[in-house]
């Protein structure tokens, strides 16, 4: 399992947009941001 949670957040890496280095404030998160931050902080959380 845990090479297929590496698989997917190398994939979240290269397909989802990286929201840290645009500086998003999580108060200013549209609700489609926050499920994509919600879900990548899932799959890191999974892969280690």
């Amino acid at each position: 399992m845990k090479i297929f949670f590496k698989i997917i957040a190398t994939l979240n890496k290269i397909i989802f947009p990286s929201f840290s280095k645009k500086g998003i404030e999580l108060s200013n998160a549209s609700r489609f941001q926050l499920i994509i931050l919600s879900w990548r902080a899932y799959i890191t959380k999974r892969a280690l």
